[in-house]
């Protein structure tokens, strides 16, 4: 083993205690491929091609995977793959239906034993190419159709500044994949995201997509250590808030070289290069397993008080720090997650009142991603979810940092129902949206330019 990862007897007990008792694991090692070399001028060829090389990449991620989840006693909980973004592998073939694609993805996310696939993706911050089009057109039907395929599309950037045609008509997409997924509760939507600022190596899913400045092939590892930081704070009652940053941001320094460790024995094993290892609290709806309570016990006596953009605040940047002071390889989104649906203290703020869809969004300004896994009425218009969305992109953009909006219309209910979905994805309360309407605003479309920050070197 690397003299960079040697671990003092005691360093090894506190892991032991992180993983047995406050639900540390590594949230996913995803395996990014490059499917540039499969694009044909026929769509049936690029399907076989895209099938047969991400079978033969992929063979033995989950198998491996779990060897060293043994070897190290560290839970892999996932197991992923990330591909090139679909509407560039599907463009050459000048198809309008990209969704024996998506189909092809699904297969070969089953045969290899994966539970997510990401890149059914289009980057359209400026506009559209004809693959991006095929894209949109096979949206609903792809996800609605498919198990393990996710979905994003990047409509904004810092320097490009945000297509709102493409806003306009995502807001019409996730209605209809909302409606051909209503048995089960609009799921198809949960596994879509609108993003600002996209990063190449982002290795959470839905959004994980393998960027065009990645390699052939490249193995990233996100983390997720909510429990641990929440018993760190809560281990120090009476420290100050800069006292308290240093707590966490040394606890993230330890679950980060221990992420990177892992992820470099499975890129190892498996023979490709280690990329990023993406230090993110996501929660999940195991005990203690919540950002929203980390925030609570910072001090609030509920998520979503006043002083809740500030606790997050501080939270998102001690990890980040931690992070970088542990690895030269930190990338991804690294920080604070909040989404609804998988947070039981996110949950329980929005039942009782206080946490709105308002304050949600003020939070987004100074966490990873954004709007996450969070439920509306069925009968919200696609307007108002496209408003949704260029709000969440005008954040991202103004601030230069990536915001996503991962937003799911069930049909049939209303604010305050709770709606089931079930694994990962968990459960959530449906939440209140403003009533007066976008509508106008959205309907002129075209383009709202980049900030003036953006010009320049």
């Amino acid at each position: 083993m690397p003299t960079l990862f040697s671990f003092t007897p005691e360093e090894i007990l506190e892991t032991i205690r992180m993983v047995q008792v406050e639900n540390l694991d590594i949230r996913t090692i995803t395996l990014g491929i490059s499917l540039r070399d499969c694009a044909t001028g026929s769509l049936k060829e690029t399907c076989r091609r895209v099938y047969d090389k991400i079978t033969r990449r992929a063979e033995k991620l989950v198998a491996v995977g779990e060897e060293v989840a043994t070897a190290y006693g560290i839970p892999i909980v996932n197991k992923r793959i990330a591909v090139t973004p679909i509407a560039q592998v599907g463009e050459p073939s000048g198809e309008s239906d990209l969704t024996p694609l998506a189909r092809t993805l699904d297969r070969a996310a089953q045969e290899v034993g994966v539970n997510f696939i990401g890149g059914f993706s289009a980057l359209v911050h400026k506009g559209f190419t004809k693959g991006d089009r095929a894209i949109f057109n096979s949206l609903p039907e792809a996800l609605a159709t498919t198990e393990r395929v996710c979905a994003s599309v990047n409509v904004a950037t810092t320097r490009a500044g945000m297509n709102m045609d493409a806003i306009a008509e995502l807001g019409q997409l996730i209605k209809k994949t909302a409606q051909l997924t209503a048995d089960r509760g609009g799921i198809g939507c949960a596994k879509l995201v609108t993003f600002c600022n996209a990063p190449e190596d982002n290795p959470f899913m839905a959004g994980a997509f393998h960027g065009p400045g990645e390699p052939e092939c490249v193995l990233n590892v996100g983390i997720s250590g909510p429990g641990v930081v929440l018993a760190a704070v809560r281990q120090h009652p009476e420290a100050d808030l800069g006292k308290l940053a240093t707590i966490i941001k040394n606890t993230a320094f330890k679950v980060t070289r221990m992420g990177e460790l892992v992820g470099r024995e499975v890129s190892a094993r498996l023979g490709v290069p280690f990329g990023i290892v993406d230090l993110s609290l996501a929660p999940t709806n195991a005990l203690g397993d919540s950002v929203a309570e980390i925030l609570e016990a910072i001090g609030l006596e509920r998520c979503g008080a006043h002083g809740t953009t500030a606790a997050l605040a501080l939270l998102n940047d001690a990890v980040k720090k931690g992070g970088a002071m542990a690895s030269s390889y930190v990338g991804g989104l690294s920080g604070a997650f909040i989404p609804v649906s998988e947070d039981n203290g996110m949950i329980r703020a929005v039942e009782s009142g206080a946490l709105s869809l308002e304050k949600l969004e003020a939070m987004t300004a100074v966490c990873s991603v954004g709007l996450d896994m969070f439920a509306v009425p069925g009968d919200t218009p696609a307007e108002v979810i496209a408003a949704i969305i260029a709000d969440e992109a005008a954040i991202g953009m103004i601030n230069n940092k990536t915001t996503a909006v991962r937003v799911i219309p069930v049909p049939g209910k209303k604010p305050g129902d709770m709606v089931e979905f079930g694994g990962l994805l968990g459960r959530a309360p449906v939440m209140r949206v403003n009533n007066f309407s976008p509508a106008a605003m959205i309907r002129r479309g075209g383009r709202i330019p980049a900030p003036v920050q953006a010009l320049g070197n």
